[in-house]
């Protein structure tokens, strides 16, 4: 039976190129002609092995990750990363950046390890901005900030600077654009956003930040363990990696972060160049401070929002429903998201603009007779 491929929109588990979503359901029925499927071979076999060694190498490569810095991959989610960050640098107090949701998660988290200070926040206009900060005399024992913030669709272009390490949640934002890895102690990102299936989190940090961690963890909680074991001191989610290799495999072959980079500026800059020239629609976040991964806007009309939904729908589009917390739209454009989906989501926008106008002209004729 033919399914019709929808524009994916969605926020989370991101779309995933077809060529990588091939590969993986081949591997799922026989992985490599073994015989096995990817889900079921052991962890510790040599050919996985080669696995988890070519996806580290990919990251290197891909992000330009410098030696003294380890690349490991966890279980839990981001969500995880909000305590164990803590856990493992925190002794007397975390900086912390508000500026969304996941932000006042990972505040949250922290704050039950020891003291937290807010640095700055854009909680006093519904985080529709990245706040300023000066840091240079920061003494905690490090920053915190989310790059991206996929509810309210504001992005950090401009990271702050200090002598104190820096630790960023990057998760819907990772591989989208060009970083430079040394200007962070760490890096943590949820797989779901940008690299391929929920399961796994990427972390990429500094081995000198690890060195001065000097407290007993669990095992399951220290970074330390991780390295030590490869990222296999226990089960490692297989699935999950082998697809975010194949999905950084892809995007190697078609030129890498930097010409990703180029692509994803030119989608944003489509979709939001209509957003403002349509009447019927309006931005939510900053104009400094636009997502290029999450789009955010709303209807003008409160009354519109259902009826452009389902118009949407309609030409198959999906999952540019708003977070409930914030209503409206929001457009997600990670890095697997073709230009092609995303005019087609403006066509739609003119379209149901023209209709509007329409039934306008129409509620106008029958007030006149």
């Amino acid at each position: 039976m033919e399914t019709t491929k929808k524009h994916n929109f969605g926020a989370g588990p991101c779309i995933l190129p077809t060529s990588v979503m091939q590969q993986a359901a081949t591997a799922v029925i026989n992985w490599n002609d073994s015989g096995l499927s990817i889900l079921e071979v052991s962890h510790r076999s040599p050919e996985f092995e080669s696995v988890i060694l070519k996806t580290q190498l990919l990251v290197r490569e891909l992000l330009k990750v410098p030696d003294d810095y380890s690349v490991l991959f966890l279980q839990g989610g981001a969500s995880t990363q909000f305590s164990m960050v803590p856990l493992n640098f925190l002794t007397k107090k975390g900086a912390y950046l508000d500026t969304g949701y996941f932000a006042r998660k990972a505040i949250k988290e922290a704050a039950y390890y020891g003291h937290v200070e807010i640095s700055a926040s854009s909680g006093d206009r519904e985080y529709n901005y990245i706040p300023d900060c000066d840091l240079s005399k920061c003494d905690a024992d490090y920053i915190h900030c989310t790059s991206n913030n996929t509810i309210e669709g504001t992005e950090i272009f401009s990271f702050p600077r200090s002598g104190v390490p820096l630790i960023c949640d990057m998760s819907s934002d990772i591989f989208s654009r060009v970083i430079n890895v040394r200007d962070f102690d760490l890096i943590y990102a949820g797989a779901q956003k940008n690299m391929g299936p929920a399961g796994m989190t990427l972390v990429i940090v500094k081995n000198g930040l690890l060195d001065k961690i000097n407290k007993p963890l669990p095992s399951m909680s220290d970074y330390r363990i991780f390295k030590d074991n490869q990222s296999m001191f226990n089960t490692p989610p297989v699935f999950s990696i082998y697809v975010a290799m194949l999905n950084m495999l892809w995007l190697k072959d078609n030129g890498g972060v930097e010409a990703i980079e180029q692509l994803n500026i030119r989608k944003a800059a489509r979709l939001y160049a209509e957003i403002d020239r349509n009447p019927l629609f309006a931005g939510l976040a900053g104009l400094a401070h636009r997502s290029r991964m999450n789009v955010t806007f709303r209807a003008v009309e409160p009354a519109h929002e259902r009826t452009f939904l389902d118009f949407a729908l309609g030409r198959g589009i999906v999952g540019i429903k708003g977070y409930r917390t914030v209503g409206g739209f929001r457009a997600s454009l990670y890095n697997a998201l073709p230009l092609e989906s995303v005019e087609v989501l403006v066509k739609a926008m003119q379209d149901f603009e023209e209709l509007m106008k329409s039934n306008m002209k129409v509620s106008d004729t029958e007030l006149t007779y």
